[in-house]
């Protein structure tokens, strides 16, 4: 099943990057955006149904994806028991400290005995 998820998840996110790609664009700050009418497809669909048509393919494949990445998220985090970072971080010492090799003149000196 999470496989069929997965499929379909990268589907999804191939479809939404090129209906994103095939969408007009309105800065123009390198002025190639905007020009010219149609092209071949003039009589096919105007100017506006094609960006509302666009808008809308957008609309529906975006909500289709978060759908489909959530759906993974659920299915991924019911396969392992919830772990913290924060509980297991006292437990660990690093190896040089585990097993001291140090000779005696290496080894740090005790503190002085109290004075009687």
């Amino acid at each position: 099943m999470e496989l069929v998820l997965l499929i379909v998840h990268l589907v999804l996110a191939i479809s939404l990057i090129g209906v994103v790609l095939l969408q007009r664009s309105e800065g123009g700050a390198l002025g190639i955006g905007g020009g010219g009418g149609g092209g071949g497809m003039s009589g096919f669909l105007t100017g506006a149904a094609t960006a509302n048509l666009l808008t809308r393919a957008t609309a529906v494949i975006a909500a289709l994806f978060i759908a489909s990445s959530m759906g993974l998220a659920i299915m991924s985090g019911s396969k392992r028991a919830p772990t913290s970072v924060v509980t297991g971080a006292g437990n660990t010492a690093p190896a040089a400290q585990q097993g001291s090799t140090k000779t005696p003149a290496e080894q740090p000196a005790a503190p002085p005995a109290p004075k009687q």
